[in-house]
């Protein structure tokens, strides 16, 4: 299987201390990939198109899994030079 293409990059990646109870180093590095690559995950279709078009003009992009019966959301600045793995709860 081939991974994905990486559709931007993530800037410095940080994950909190409420999304490291919830996911180990490998789960929060599989929603990485999967974020970078523009599988959005669980978020709503508007959310979805929101996020494509933030590809093309600069905004914010959100993702959301279930990770271990929790939600985590991977929140990726406008500006590209961040990324954060949260709970939706530390936000």
């Amino acid at each position: 299987m081939t991974a994905a293409p990486i559709r931007f990059q993530p800037g410095t990646v940080v994950a909190t201390v409420g999304a490291l109870q919830v996911a180990d180093n490998h789960a929060i590095l599989e929603l990485l990939r999967r974020h970078l690559a523009g599988d959005w995950g669980v978020v709503c279709d508007d959310d979805k198109k929101a996020n494509e078009a933030a590809l093309k003009h600069g905004a914010r992009l959100l993702s959301a899994y279930d990770v271990n019966g929790e939600r985590l959301w991977v929140l990726t600045e406008a500006n590209r030079q961040q990324t954060t793995v949260m709970t939706p709860g530390e936000y």
